[in-house]
Formats: structure tokens, sequence, C-alpha cells
């Protein structure tokens, strides 16, 4: 799941960028960021990764948690929030969040959308599909891989409206609310203002 893409030179820069975000939100949710994205993050300008100012604010937000908070912090964070013999502090699966339970019909549905996107989980990845740094990864391929007929506009919206949007904004919330998160809290707002600005332009291909 964090094996990079290998982006041939790309047209459109938003695009771009906007792949670069989803990966980003990826690496940071499938597992605490690697020391070498850490002190990316902490030498990161503070300025959006993807266009629009109303991206600003919640990315500086995060840059500034980078630099005050020892990576040490941000991996006991992680794992206090989301890994646990039992029930997690916060669950990043979206079947819990649209079913109320892990398993259930939405990760069915997802996995015939992937079937016939032609997309498979890697047998070393042991999350569900509807894991959300997982459901990060398909949309960063659907922006930037070299399979035109997977990788465009129709396909992202689709995917997004239909796997993404129904419930994210509870995840975010679950975890802008927690008092253990702290970092992951700048996470979640950036991430909340992210998809925002994506729903809104996935809308106007609709008007």
């Amino acid at each position: 799941m964090n094996d990079s893409l290998h982006f041939s030179t790309p047209d459109d820069r938003e695009e771009l960028a906007r792949a670069e975000v989803y990966g980003l939100l990826a690496e940071l949710f499938y597992a605490p960021p690697s020391l070498e994205l850490y002190e990316q993050l902490q030498v990161a300008p503070t300025v959006a990764p993807a266009p629009g100012a109303f991206l600003e604010a919640s990315w500086t937000e995060l840059v500034a948690a980078s630099r005050r908070l020892a990576l040490a912090q941000v991996r006991e964070e992680y794992a206090a929030l989301f890994v646990s013999i039992g029930k997690p502090e916060v669950f990043l699966y979206g079947s819990y969040f649209i079913a109320g339970a892990l398993n259930e019909k939405p990760l069915v549905a997802l996995r015939h959308e992937l079937q016939r996107l032609g997309l498979e989980r890697p047998d070393t990845v042991a999350e569900t599909e509807d894991h959300i740094a997982s459901l990060c990864e398909v949309m960063r391929y659907l922006i930037a891989g070299d399979d035109l007929a997977v990788s465009n506009l129709a396909q992202q919206q689709r995917f997004f409206n239909a796997h993404l949007r129904g419930w994210t904004d509870a995840l975010w919330t679950a975890l802008a609310d927690h008092p253990r998160a702290d970092f992951y809290r700048a996470v979640s707002l950036f991430a909340r203002d992210f998809f925002a600005v994506e729903a809104q332009a996935f809308d106007l291909i609709e008007a």
C-alpha cells in the first residue's frame, strides 16, 4: 500500500497535486509517518500542496503539529487511537461508519467496484479494502495511473461519491473531537478541508 506511484511527466500540475495529497493521507493513516516523511513535513512550506487558499490554514496547522511534536509522540498517538487488541479508539474503516460494523455490505460493494476497476488488495496488506488509507490509494491511482480507461475524472467522481463521500466526515469529526488526538487532529482537519474541495469539484461536473 505504501509503494510510491511513479508519475510520468504530468500535463496538469493540479492533478498531480491532488494525487500527492491522497498519497500523503494514505501514508499517514496506514501507519505512523516514517522518519523521512516526518522530516519532510517539518520543513514543508506552509502553503497548501493543492490549489485553493481554503486548504492553507489546515495545512499550516498540520505542518505546525509536525514541528511541535516529536515523532515518538506521533507514533504513540497512532497506536493509542488506531491500534488495539480489542476495539480501537477510532475505526478507520468505511463499513464501520456506514453499517455500524466491520466487514458488512459496504465492503462487499467496494470489492465489486475494485474488481471492475481491475484492482485488488496486495497479499502483504492485512487491512480490508475499506480502510481509509486503501481508499485514498485508489483515488491516487484513479488520478495518476497510466491506464486512461480507468484513471480518469469520471471514475474518480464515481468512486469518491460511492465509497468516500458518505462517511468520511464522520471519521474526521471523530478524530477532531477525540481528546487523545493531537497530530491526527491536524491531519483530520486538513483531510476534511481537502475532501470538501474534492466534493465541490465533483459537484461542478454534475452541474
